[in-house]
């Protein structure tokens, strides 16, 4: 790693050896608060730690070096909160998300960013996110349907293929490029061993590769984020000026934010010394006129049956009523979402309700966990530390109130986790087995 740490030296002058004394001393560790299903006032009440501000955005903490696994706590489970390293929010802050934007999230997976957007979003406008590497593509997806978002789209294509497929259809594009991780050798250390000065090249080509798939699927006056999460010039200023001189239509604008250091005047570079491992964002709009996509009409295109089952779960049809049938499963697709997408890889676009089972309907995980309380036609709730969650995590049957009878929803303190059948004051519980904590 000799030849790394001469580059860095090269870099950071006089800052070098502040580096190296955060280099070597202790990971930093965040989450981010859902607030599609909690709020920053509520997480802090009951997660039973201090959280402590980032500064890269407002719904991101460091999380205490004495906490352990905090993935396997129950605020975990029902989304709200995601573990995720703190300079890795920056990029989403710099995109500038605003209700009703469609933001497309080309290189996606595990799904910060992706989730972050889908926050931003609401259940508005229309998340589209996009993973190539098909294992990485449901890990994706999982984190997607975990922390609650509704309006998504998840696909798993190669970009040269996926965007001018959808040419000109986004407000916003992230992307997030594969690169040498250079920032997060720290905490990764396959990455060390993969690192070389030409691996550090490659990676140059392949992301200005992906610049240019990107700004195709981007509107006119539309606004494209490029982030990276290492430190090399070829990666990130040089990437950005190639693709500049390439494309006249774009500049780099001011995304308003503070955080880190300006680069290529308002790219922002972060170091270990500025409170994160390691990140590169720079703004870029594309020239023309920016303009909104109109919302689509409500569409409700699916029999009574399924309307009824629907309306037993959920008041008011909160995924709305575009509804599809696909091998016996009950899709509701996204509000927004009306693009032909026949023959690409898409792994799910919206939500799940329920799954055809000869002549019955078995609700769906994917619904539950996308519902606010206040959708739920029944609930029980139970507080984060109650023994009735840990059991139910663990797959097990829970005793809930003699009045509550068929389906319903499990929440921890007001948060929805998943659902049941209830029945003589016994839930039996519907959690993916996958999802399920050991004993």
């Amino acid at each position: 790693m000799q030849e790394f740490l001469d580059r860095m030296k090269a870099l950071l002058g006089g800052e070098y050896n502040s580096f190296l004394e955060y280099y070597e001393g202790e990971n930093f560790r965040g989450l981010r608060v859902n607030t599609l299903k909690c709020s920053v006032e509520k997480l802090k009440s009951i997660i039973g730690y201090e959280l402590k501000p980032t500064p890269f955005c407002a719904e991101g903490f460091y999380i205490p070096g004495d906490v352990q696994s905090p993935g396997n706590s129950p605020l975990h489970h029902c989304g709200a909160f995601y573990v995720q390293e703190p300079s890795a929010t920056s990029a989403v802050e710099m995109l500038g998300v605003e209700e009703g934007d469609l933001v497309l999230d080309l290189c996606a997976a595990p799904g910060g960013k992706s989730t972050q957007i889908g926050a931003k979003l609401g259940r508005t406008g229309l998340l589209w996110s996009n993973e190539i590497v098909k294992s990485r593509a449901n890990i994706l997806l999982s984190n997607i349907e975990r922390m609650g978002i509704s309006n998504a789209v998840v696909s798993n294509a190669r970009p040269d293929v996926l965007c001018p497929r959808l040419s000109g259809k986004f407000d916003k594009v992230l992307v997030d490029a594969p690169c040498s991780g250079e920032g997060m050798f720290r905490k990764n250390g396959s990455a060390q061993t993969e690192w070389s000065v030409s691996h550090v090249k490659s990676c140059a080509e392949r992301q200005l590769n992906i610049l240019n798939s990107a700004k195709t699927a981007l509107k006119d006056g539309g606004v494209m984020v490029y982030s990276t999460c290492t430190f090399s010039n070829e990666e990130n200023e040089g990437v950005i000026t190639r693709f500049l001189e390439e494309n006249p239509e774009f500049t780099i604008e001011d995304s308003g934010v503070s955080f880190g250091r300006p680069t290529l005047e308002y790219a922002r570079r972060i170091f270990p010394m500025d409170g994160g491992e390691g990140h590169f964002a720079v703004r870029l709009r594309k020239s023309g006129e920016a303009y909104k996509t109109e919302p689509l009409p409500n569409r409700q295109n699916a029999d009574k049956k399924i309307l009824d089952f629907y309306d037993s779960l959920f008041k008011d049809r909160p995924f709305g009523e575009n509804i599809e049938v696909k091998n016996n499963k009950i899709i509701i697709l996204p509000k927004n979402y009306d693009m032909d997408m026949k023959g690409l890889p898409i792994l799910r676009a919206g939500v799940v309700l329920g799954e055809i089972i000869k002549n019955r309907i078995e609700p769906h995980h994917s619904a539950f966990a996308s519902a606010k309380i206040t959708d739920c036609v029944q609930s029980v709730d139970f507080d984060v530390n109650s023994p009735e969650i840990k059991a139910y995590l663990h797959g097990e049957e829970i005793d809930v109130p003699n009045d509550v009878k068929g389906y319903c929803a499990v929440c921890v303190n007001g948060i929805t986790l998943g659902f049941g059948k209830a029945s003589n004051g016994r839930l039996k519980n519907k959690y993916p087995k996958g999802l399920r904590t050991l004993k």
